[in-house]
């Protein structure tokens, strides 16, 4: 099968084949004819496997040009670099139409964004929480949406999206066609589909956590952080194939760390990204990474979901993730458009559980390498990795011994307190009690 099966106007057909695609990808093939049925469809695909042409092609198919200005076409991806990514795409497939295509995030002017929609908006990009703002401030209307997608969708609401979600879709009118892909099925997104969907086609190219097979997985036991740098630059140094390298780490604290230790090993040859850098350093780092100016980019899992970037050599964990998925997600980057590609995994002692987490969802071992006899081993614990503090000789107190708050007072504060002298002062008797006082006063008296 080609893209000309698919029946899809010419001046698509011509862009396509300017970028050397011809044959759709088995996502694509699959989910062409339930999206130009109408249904709601739910897609389960791996990453890497084709999905936003999978949900693009068919929805320009039967796209129409809206007089109002108003968009027709909702995109939601959870990420800004998702936005700038997708809105491109949608750009590039329409240069030869009349569609408008706006893309819009956080982190920028809100106002000068108003202005984006002057001339009307056909296809709008954007993140929830930004497309939620600006149709509450009536800069965009949302009623005229008669397809609404929504890539990521587990991811999105691993974010914490689910709420800008549900306002949007109150926002739209009932009857549209929506459009769900994800990479995993969760509870989450489970139950957002039972609540809000009406009865979506799911179509499933492969299970929950299957490996793309054209990765190979392998990797290393190592000792600590600062022993893995020795191995990262180990690896770097010896072979030239590790060309187009893109490094995970856990926290941006890490990925702040290893960056500051590659680049006095490698000077100006590594990027790092993250979500505290601003929007127009990380779009400047990938695309610097995009087009090798750079040999590598260390980053967090920020860049482990959705993002394209053609011909990534290598994929090392240089810290395994907590969730199993995140590894799936982060080992696609390599080894897409059906070329190989490498994911390596440096593993400590107090990571080995989340390794096998990880090989029990992929139903796949990790092929383990030995490590490097020349790599030295640095014993230097990073601030992390650092057992918990413990007081030589700590005296404990049982109470049972009278320690603690429990003591013997002193003689000197053992004395009763009567509570000052007007305290101390004898009550004054009343009724028969004071009748007998003063008979006592007056025999005295007559003594």
């Amino acid at each position: 099968m080609t893209f000309a099966d698919f029946d899809l106007p010419e001046k698509i057909l011509d862009v396509l084949a300017d970028s050397n695609l011809f044959e759709p990808t088995p996502i694509q093939q699959k989910t062409l004819s339930p999206i130009l049925s109408g249904r709601d469809v739910m897609g389960i695909a791996q990453t890497g496997t084709g999905k936003t042409l999978a949900y693009l092609l068919p929805v320009l198919k039967t796209w129409k040009y809206n007089k109002t200005g108003n968009p027709t076409v909702l995109i939601l991806v959870p990420t800004r670099e998702l936005v700038v990514q997708v809105a491109g795409i949608v750009e590039h497939l329409t240069q030869n139409i009349t569609a408008r295509v706006i893309g819009i995030y956080g982190g920028k002017n809100i106002k000068t964004q108003k202005l984006l929609f002057a001339d009307g908006c056909d296809i709008l990009v954007g993140t929830p929480g930004r497309v939620m703002d600006l149709a509450i401030d009536n800069a965009i209307s949302l009623k005229e949406v008669q397809k609404l997608i929504i890539d990521e969708f587990d991811e999105m609401l691993n974010l914490g999206f689910k709420a800008q979600l549900t306002h949007i879709f109150q926002m739209m009118k009932d009857k549209r066609q929506n459009i769900l892909f994800s990479a995993t099925m969760t509870e989450a997104v489970d139950a957002l589909l039972y609540e809000y969907f009406s009865g979506p086609m799911e179509i499933s190219l492969a299970k929950s956590g299957t490996p793309l097979e054209k990765i190979e997985q392998i990797g290393y036991k190592v000792e600590n952080f600062n022993t893995k740098i020795n191995l990262l630059q180990h690896l770097l140094q010896t072979d030239k194939d590790f060309s187009k390298v893109l490094i995970f780490c856990n926290n941006k604290k890490h990925a702040d760390l290893l960056y500051t230790k590659i680049e006095e090993l490698f000077p100006d040859q590594f990027d790092v990204i993250h979500s505290n850098k601003s929007q127009n350093y990380r779009l400047n780092a990938m695309k610097s990474f995009e087009s090798q100016e750079v040999r590598g980019l260390i980053t967090t899992d920020i860049m482990a979901r959705g993002l394209d970037i053609s011909d990534i050599t290598h994929v090392i964990n240089f810290e395994i993730p907590e969730v199993p998925e995140q590894y799936i997600h982060r080992i696609g980057r390599t080894g897409r458009a059906d070329k190989n590609g490498i994911a390596v995994s440096f593993v400590t002692k107090n990571e080995d559980s989340h390794l096998l987490d990880i090989e029990i969802l992929m139903d796949k071992a990790v092929i383990i390498k030995d490590f490097p006899a020349e790599v030295k081993i640095n014993p230097v614990k990073i601030a992390s990795e650092k057992d918990e503090v413990v007081m030589k000789n700590a005296h404990t107190v049982k109470l049972e011994d009278g320690g603690g708050a429990f003591h013997e007072k002193k003689d000197k504060n053992k004395k009763e307190n009567w509570g000052g002298p007007h305290a101390r002062k004898i009550p004054k008797k009343i009724g028969a009690n004071r009748a007998q006082e003063k008979a006592k006063s007056k025999a005295k008296k007559k003594k």
